[in-house]
């Protein structure tokens, strides 16, 4: 049996970062709702939304650097 410990890491990241959102997004936002109400959480969701919106757009960059990198090696 063999392991891909490239594949393990690349998962175990993957899955930390979507836990980490998902507790910002449902813990932080619920924490809102529940202390300041409805219209608060909905501003606490798109400040949260924008807030990521730069990460998000330096993701899809370096993303598509690797990607021109890639495929200008195999040429």
């Amino acid at each position: 049996m063999t392991r891909d410990l490239r594949r393990y890491a690349n998962q175990t990241n993957i899955r930390l970062i979507l836990g980490g959102l998902l507790l910002l997004f449902l813990v932080g936002d619920g924490l809102i709702y529940i202390f300041y109400g409805n219209g608060a959480a909905i501003m606490g969701l798109i400040c949260l939304a924008l807030g990521l919106l730069p990460l998000i757009i330096i993701w899809v960059m370096l993303w598509g650097i690797e990607w021109l990198a890639r495929k200008a090696n195999r040429e």
